[in-house]
């Protein structure tokens, strides 16, 4: 049976709870709001279909992609309201127009984030913008297995270890089923998440009923230089650029993301995902021509399905190398270090959330200078 004697073994995939015919398994929320696997001996039969399904004890082996790509989706509304390029929009469509259904991450009615799927194209607008918290599965593994029996397509897009998990739950291949990675930095502590946006909103004199919408990655002020954004109906609006607003400054400094995401089971194309999506950062550096301000997408392909699913969207693709892309966005392979802060970061009590980023959340001097430094570099690339 499943056994976490370390945190940092569990990704919280739930493959092993969603696989277990007797129910023995549930998923329960360790202080931070992680969710861990919890067996009930009286129910466990000791069949080790649990183990033989977890994505870290398991991990598959990476292997070359078919081809990598930048491209950008042609309408510029579903482009602006997408964290990169666009291009799951156009993915999520073309499976809907098959008759297919589109599982994704989404906030629910108290603004935690969930996953679920759509089955129309307007209800897959909920999946666009990153949301920077780990989403819980539910069902949706479950729901996916379901729908590929009745045959329908099935495109289920989420964070590499979800990919994984996903895969190994389901235990054989299947023709109509497409799966999206995203490139993921590291799921920070739906715990910390909810303390946050309390405290965002009772300092505000606002309640969850007030939010209209939450935008991580709101390119109002560019692609690159991107801001977060809480939107209430009490037209008091909260935007911050993205190294200011708190909680997005203590993720980014890897205070409370989850301990497996310091060795990711599934970086690298170990989570044998069809389709890896993300941010094609400094794209200008390469192609010039593509670059806008208002987001590229990097398209990584590892199957033929996505191969022949991609050529068949209508938009220009850019032929790229697995290398260029991995040394503009580092997430691709590599997994974050735990922040030396980050034992003190919880154990500290006295204070705000606010204030205790601002305590353990200060760059290094040098930091900022070695950050201009880069920042001069890239625009001289783009200049040649």
């Amino acid at each position: 049976m499943i056994q976490i004697t370390n945190k940092a073994d569990c990704c919280g995939c739930t493959a092993c709870a969603s696989v277990c015919a007797h129910h023995a398994i549930s998923m329960e929320p360790d202080a931070l709001g992680f969710l861990y696997p919890k067996v009930d001996t009286k129910k466990c039969t000791n069949c080790g279909l649990c183990e033989k399904v977890c994505p870290v004890l398991n991990q598959s082996e990476g292997h070359e992609p078919i081809a990598v790509y930048a491209a950008k989706n042609p309408n510029e509304e579903i482009r602006m309201q997408s964290s990169s390029g666009g291009i799951f929009t156009m993915l999520a469509e073309r499976i809907i127009d098959e008759g297919g259904v589109v599982f994704g991450a989404c906030w629910d009615k108290d603004w935690n984030v969930v996953h679920d799927y759509a089955e129309s194209k307007e209800d897959i607008a909920k999946f666009r913008g990153s949301k920077y918290v780990q989403s819980n599965i539910g069902e949706t593994f479950k729901q996916t297995e379901t729908f590929l029996i009745e045959g329908r397509k099935v495109l289920f897009s989420g964070t590499p270890c979800q990919i994984a998990g996903l895969k190994h739950f389901l235990l054989k291949d299947y023709d109509n089923l497409l799966t999206i990675e995203i490139i993921c930095h590291s799921v920070p502590s739906p715990g910390v998440w909810k303390k946050y946006l309390t405290e965002e909103l009772n300092s505000n004199g606002l309640t969850i009923g007030d939010i209209q919408q939450i935008n991580f990655r709101d390119k109002s002020t560019g692609w690159e230089t991107y801001s977060f954004l809480l939107h209430t109906k009490a037209d008091k609006d909260i935007i911050e650029f993205h190294g200011e607003n708190p909680f997005v400054k203590g993720f980014l400094f890897d205070l409370y993301t989850r301990p497996s995401c310091q060795q990711c089971p599934a970086k690298s194309r170990h989570s044998n995902a069809d389709i890896i999506l993300g941010d094609f950062w400094k794209i200008q550096s390469m192609i010039s021509d593509i670059y806008d301000d208002k987001g590229v997408s990097a398209i990584i392909i590892n199957s033929p399905k996505a191969e022949s699913t991609i050529k068949s969207l209508n938009i220009n693709l850019y032929p790229t190398s697995w290398y260029d892309l991995s040394i503009r966005n580092k997430a691709l392979v590599r997994s974050v270090n735990s922040s030396c802060k980050r034992t003190s970061f919880f154990k500290n009590t006295k204070v705000s959330f606010k204030q205790k980023i601002s305590i353990y959340c200060k760059p290094h001097p040098k930091a900022r200078i070695l950050r201009q430094l880069i920042l001069f570099a890239t625009k001289l690339l783009t200049l040649k």
